[in-house]
């Protein structure tokens, strides 16, 4: 086996790695604080949170049968990419949780609800962040919003806010307006924990990333073979030879940027790049994009 085919098993394998590592360290998220704390975060854990008051249905139970049935309605609507970039994580989740449901009771945690909802946060954030830096998303409730936006045209922001507002209204409706604000504290904690994770701080919705390289034409043809992105060639002059050149504008998602990176620094490690958050994309290629919690 060649040296080049040697280096992407090595790629594949580290990535499954991260997405089973970050998936286990959701679970203990889940497991052994949002479950025992009854606290309301986001995702399908805060979901089975605040529905148990009122169908009493056992929280790990709920949370897996959401996973999973989610994974499959989102495969079917968004499509087989979608399924891919999630089946190994969906799997993972309801194996560990179930597992750790027995483990948790063993080793009980007491501490101030507060704590608990940083703790989460904190932990399912880094679970999160390691499974987005394999290029791989985690699914649960990020299902209903893309799928609004595909049907619908409804902007994800806005389908991400009434999927956590729902969830939110029935947490406040069984324990109270505390029990909500304390939610928010594991929220924002995940929000920072992803955004540390991911590298270069790659926590928002996409990258627009301009790059200046003589091997453009290589660079080029690898993001739109590999990643699958297309990319805009703009007229560039250097302002000390006055030399003609290439310039590449790409815009990729978050969870993406990563390799993109690495593609760059694998062929021109002296190419010149310059990277800024992107919000409010539309057309091709972002028609649904990846969510990042």
């Amino acid at each position: 086996m060649s040296k080049e085919g040697n280096e992407i098993d090595m790629k594949k394998l580290i990535n499954v790695l991260f997405v089973v590592t970050g998936t286990f360290i959701l679970a203990i998220s889940v497991e052994f604080f949002i479950l025992p704390y009854h606290i309301l975060s986001g995702g399908v854990a805060g979901v089975a949170v605040a529905f148990e008051p009122f169908f009493h249905l056992d929280e790990t139970l709920v949370a897996n049968t959401l996973t999973l049935a989610l994974l499959i309605v989102g495969t079917l609507i968004l499509g087989k990419q979608f399924g891919i970039d999630t089946i190994l994580s969906s799997f993972c989740y309801p194996v560990f949780t179930t597992a750790l449901s027995y483990v948790a009771p063993m080793i009980p945690i007491h501490i101030e609800p507060f704590l608990a909802s940083l703790y989460a946060g904190l932990l399912g954030g880094v679970g999160i962040g390691l499974v987005m830096r394999a290029g791989a998303s985690t699914g649960g409730m990020d299902v209903p919003p893309l799928i609004a936006h595909k049907l619908f045209g409804v902007k994800v922001a806005t389908g991400v806010m009434v999927t956590d507002g729902i969830t939110v209204l029935l947490g406040v409706l069984a324990y109270g307006i505390d029990a909500a604000l304390i939610g928010l504290i594991s929220v924002f904690a995940s929000g920072i924990a992803i955004d540390k994770i991911l590298p270069f701080g790659a926590g928002s919705n996409a990258k627009s990333v301009t790059i200046i390289s003589e091997k453009w034409k290589e660079i080029a043809d690898v993001i739109m073979r590999d990643m699958d992105r297309g990319v805009t060639f703009l007229a560039g002059e250097g302002g000390y030879q006055m030399d003609k050149k290439k310039v590449i504008l790409c815009v990729v998602s978050a969870k993406q940027y990563s390799q993109l990176v690495e593609i760059i620094n694998q062929i021109d490690d002296r190419a010149f790049t310059i990277t800024t958050d992107a919000s409010d994309m539309h057309g091709e290629g972002f028609t649904y994009p990846s969510a990042t919690i």
